[in-house]
């Protein structure tokens, strides 16, 4: 019977090692919720009960009236940051602390992912972002708006085509379309037109790259969260084989054709060529207007030349704009689904924004300029909205790269110690739906950003490009590439929800990416004229 008895204390020993680490931050004196036997926080991901916003949701409102609390991405702690003066304080102040994302492939197992802006951690990350920097101002948007103007055209000229009064039309599918189009014209020097040609290869391996539904998909993921080693021992890719080396030889050939025949686009490939040959600098005075409120602003931490990358390779660029590639195609298109389905949903909002749109055609002659375009304030305050409510990334992370103490600031705190590599989160899903900060938050209202209330917005309550120097550097191209699209949209088209159109719209809990449970599903309805 002594191999029973050994079996139960085994048993039990092993119990208590795996739940002992979901007792960290009450040791520490933190408040945390009710972590799931080894799955901690994400059991809901993992079990495909909630969608990755449900989850930031739950964890944020898990502990009210506190700064910060504890939870656990599996048996990982993750300090949580709910105050946004403790935001500002760890994301602009102390930067120097928390200088990295969780890299959670490691470069040697996926190099196209491991060096890119994302993925880079310390000097790598510094010297790369001030070389990059340059290369996302208002100015050079201003320079490569020809371009995704063209891709807009292009796009509402297809559904122009069609004789039909109401076309109905799966937004995420035709969005992600237009991204893709207009982030190869841009991005990669590539021309494509993904709503004609629909299964071009551009297209179909962007779809694969940024696709993670599916238990193989997902297993990339939650598998480096839970058996780091192991996963890094098989090398597991993010990227597959073949969607690697389709991006790497699209980038090297671009690159060797340009430099052979002294060719010149104004796109994202010139500029990183150009970073390359003879180093960008950021413009001593940027042009007046940007691209709106939402607009992620250059720390002066990446602005001096002297810490920009000495030299860079063609991996290198081919990593940059697949990540380029990667953030566009995804977060961008769910931004324009979720933005029309607001418009359908809210006629009287989309009403006045047709308004500001005939205005700004009639006053640019029929020809828009990127002047014209980023001086309608209605727009701009519908976009605002749109990433409030549904922000492009759930939340993002830190990485304490030096110890670190979060001082006390009520009598019912102890001092909080960070050591090096521990994991904070700033909840943008929660704090953007949080009513103290956003009365009635599920409400769809643009008002919020008129020049009256948005000055009165609470510092680092509204983050959707992140905050401080580790922001999105490309918060100005997803802003224009958005306006862009719904300005030639909405000049010929209104979105009206149909039949197949879910109302209220409810996130999907299947995979990790940000979309609707059944689809964004609304008519084109084209305008009338008189």
């Amino acid at each position: 019977m002594w191999w029973i008895l050994a079996a139960v204390v085994a048993l039990a020993v092993g119990y208590w090692l795996l739940a002992r680490p979901h007792r960290y931050w009450l040791e520490k004196g933190v408040k945390q919720g009710n972590p799931g036997f080894i799955l901690g926080d994400n059991w809901g991901l993992v079990l495909g009960k909630q969608s990755l916003a449900d989850m930031v949701m739950m964890v944020y409102n898990a502990c009210p009236n506190t700064r910060y609390s504890g939870f656990y991405q599996f048996l990982l702690p993750t300090l949580l940051l709910k105050d946004p003066d403790l935001i500002k304080q760890i994301t602009v102040k102390d930067f120097d602390h928390f200088l990295d994302h969780r890299n959670f492939i490691p470069e040697d197992c996926d190099p196209l992912w491991g060096k890119n802006l994302v993925a880079l951690s310390g000097k790598k990350w510094h010297e790369m972002r001030t070389t990059l920097s340059p290369a996302f101002t208002s100015s050079k948007m201003k320079y490569m708006f020809t371009l995704i103007s063209q891709s807009g055209e292009q796009f509402v000229k297809y559904f122009l085509q069609n004789d039909e009064n109401l076309i109905t039309v799966e937004m995420r599918d035709v969005f992600t379309r237009f991204t893709s189009d207009a982030i190869a014209n841009t991005a990669f020097g590539v021309e494509c037109d993904s709503l004609r040609d629909r299964e071009n290869e551009f297209y179909l391996m962007g779809k694969e790259a940024t696709n993670f539904t599916g238990v193989w998909k997902n297993l990339r993921i939650f598998g480096y969260l839970l058996m780091p080693k192991l996963f890094k021992l098989l090398k597991v890719t993010l990227f597959s084989k073949k969607v690697a080396e389709f991006f790497t030889n699209v980038v090297k050939s671009n690159i060797r054709s340009r430099e052979k025949h002294g060719l010149v686009r104004p796109d994202m490939i010139h500029l990183l060529l150009e970073a390359r040959k003879n180093g960008l600098k950021h413009e001593e005075t940027e042009l007046l207007q940007d691209t709106g409120f939402a607009t992620a602003a250059e720390s002066e931490f990446n602005k001096n030349p002297k810490n920009a990358k000495a030299e860079i390779t063609d991996e290198d660029i081919t990593s940059q704009a697949l990540i380029f590639f990667f953030a566009g195609f995804d977060a961008v298109s769910s931004l324009m689904s979720f933005m029309s389905h607001e418009l359908a949903v809210n006629p009287d909002v989309q009403t006045r924004l047709i308004e500001e749109v005939d205005a700004t055609l009639e006053a640019c002659e029929g020809k828009l300029t990127y002047e014209a375009l980023l001086g309608m304030k209605y727009l701009d305050m519908v976009v605002s909205e749109t990433l409030r409510k549904w922000p492009n990334s759930s939340a993002v992370d830190r990485v304490c790269t030096k110890p670190y103490t979060i001082e006390v600031k009520y009598p019912d705190e102890r001092p909080i110690h960070l050591e090096k590599n521990d994991v904070v989160w700033l909840p943008i899903f929660g704090i953007h739906r949080d009513p103290q900060y956003y009365p009635e938050p599920d409400r769809f209202d643009p008002e919020r950003f008129n020049d009256e209330n948005k000055v009165n917005i609470k510092p680092y309550t509204y983050l959707p490009f992140g905050s401080g120097p580790r922001n999105c550097i490309g918060s100005r191209f997803a802003l224009l590439e958005t306006k862009t699209l719904f300005f030639y949209t909405l000049t010929h088209f209104e979105f009206v929800p149909v039949e197949k159109t879910q109302i209220p719209l409810v996130l999907s809990s299947k995979g990790i990416n940000f979309v609707a449970e059944n689809g964004f599903w609304l008519g084109l309805k084209r305008r009338s004229r008189i």
